[in-house]
């Protein structure tokens, strides 16, 4: 048995590695505000000055971090909380492995989009 649970985490990442890679866009926020598909309730309620100030205290209270697609209106779990704090409040492409059984992305990178006040397009 004990042989068993080493071999566990190599046959879990050879699953993961045949399975194919796809870039998804949103915002890292928290579990809470993307169910409600917005952070202006809990903005309200709490007090937070934006939208970063938001998910963080939402995590604090026991959410999870989650990439919100606004435009299909989905939620998925991202399985990197502890690396995703810099990218919270930002709209980003995660690019990773999707995990339909769990609803989460296994992350492999994630870029900042660029923001509107710094597009070219102007």
């Amino acid at each position: 048995m004990k042989g068993l649970r080493l071999l566990l985490p190599f046959f879990l990442a050879a699953a993961l590695a045949a399975q194919v890679k796809k870039t998804f866009r949103g915002e890292v926020m928290d579990s809470q505000c993307a169910k409600m598909g917005s952070h202006d309730l809990m903005m309200k309620k709490a007090g937070a000055r934006d939208t970063k100030e938001c998910t963080v205290d939402c995590f604090r209270m026991g959410g999870k971090y989650v990439l919100y697609d606004a435009a299909a209106k989905t939620i998925y779990l991202l399985d990197f909380h502890q690396d995703a704090q810099p990218f919270v409040g930002l709209k980003v492409n995660v690019t990773g492995v999707y995990d339909k059984a769990l609803n989460t992305i296994h992350a492999v990178t994630v870029e900042p989009l660029p923001s509107p006040a710094s597009s070219p397009l102007r």
